[in-house]
C-alpha cells in the first residue's frame, strides 16, 4: 500500500515518527508521501524525508495559508529542485468553504503552482472544496500536455470528476469514503476508472471507520483500501496492486 497524502509534520505524528513508521510498515505500506502546506512546514518535511527510505515529500502552499505564504512560480521551482525526494507540487488549490484566505490570493497562488508544475513536469496535488467550478475553469485555462493533476481527498461531484477525466486527472480516496453519510461520494468513486485511483489518509485528519474520531495515521489506510475495493468490486489485493501501480506511474 501507498499513503499518497498525509501530514507527518503535524502533531501527534511529528513527535512519534518512529512509531508511526513502524506501524505503517507492519500493515504493508511501502511508500508515504508527506505533504507541504506552508513555508515553515517545508523545513520539517525536508527533515522527515531523511528519516526513512519509504518517505517522500512535496512543496506547496495550502489555500488556507495563501494570505501569509504567497509564493511565485520561481520560488516553487527552486524548492522542488532542492531535494531529490520532493516529487510533487502542492497541496494547492481553492477552499471557498472556510475562506481562511482571500479568494484572489488563493487563485493567484494556485496559478503559480500550476505554472511551476507544467514547467518542471512535476505532478500537481490539488485541494478543492466548495470550488468545483472555479477549480475546473482555472485548470482548463492551463490545459497542457505536461500538467499531471491529482485531486486529493476528492469529495467533488460525479459531474466534476467526469470533466476532470478529460485532463488525465487522478483521484485520491480518503477515509471519507468509509463514512455512512458519504453515499454520493461512494457512488462517484464506484464510477471512476480503477486505473485513475489512489488512496490516502490525509492524516492526522479524517480517520476512517472504525477509527473515526481518533487522530488518523498512515497505518489506518488499510480501512480505506478495504472500502474502495468493496466499491470497485475487486479484491483488496487487486485494489492495492492497482493503486500502487497508479501511484508509481503518476509520480514516475
Amino acid at each position: 500500500m501507498i499513503d499518497s497524502h498525509c501530514h507527518l509534520d503535524h502533531e501527534p505524528l511529528f513527535n512519534n515518527l518512529d512509531e508511526i513508521i513502524k506501524r505503517s510498515k507492519d500493515v504493508g505500506i511501502k511508500k508515504i508521501l508527506t505533504i507541504c502546506t506552508t513555508l515553515e512546514s517545508f523545513d520539517n518535511i525536508k527533515k522527515i524525508i531523511e528519516k526513512d527510505q519509504m518517505i517522500y515529500g512535496t512543496f506547496g502552499i495550502h489555500p488556507h495559508e495563501t494570505s501569509n505564504n504567497l509564493v511565485t512560480k520561481e520560488q516553487i521551482k527552486k524548492s522542488v529542485k532542492s531535494h531529490k525526494k520532493i516529487i510533487g507540487i502542492g497541496e494547492t488549490g481553492l477552499d471557498f468553504y472556510y475562506n481562511n484566505s482571500d479568494k484572489d490570493k488563493q487563485i493567484k497562488s494556485f496559478e503559480e503552482h500550476i505554472k511551476a508544475s507544467i514547467e518542471l513536469k512535476v505532478p500537481l496535488i490539488v485541494h478543492s472544496r466548495s470550488a468545483d467550478e472555479e477549480t475546473f475553469d482555472i485548470l482548463k485555462n492551463f490545459n497542457d500536455i505536461n500538467l499531471k493533476i491529482l485531486m486529493h481527498c476528492f469529495t467533488g461531484s460525479k459531474d466534476f470528476a467526469k470533466k476532470l477525466l478529460d485532463f488525465n486527472t487522478f483521484f485520491s480516496a480518503s477515509g471519507i469514503i468509509t463514512f455512512k453519510n458519504s453515499k454520493e461520494l461512494q457512488e462517484t468513486f464506484s464510477s471512476l476508472p480503477l486505473t485513475k485511483l489512489l488512496i490516502e489518509t490525509d492524516s492526522p485528519f479524517l480517520a476512517p471507520v472504525p477509527n473515526r474520531g481518533k487522530k488518523n495515521e498512515p497505518s489506518f489506510i488499510r480501512y480505506t483500501a478495504e472500502k474502495l475495493a468493496e466499491l470497485k468490486k475487486v479484491s483488496k489485493e487487486d485494489l492495492i496492486s492497482q493503486t500502487t501501480e497508479n501511484f508509481n506511474k503518476f509520480f514516475n
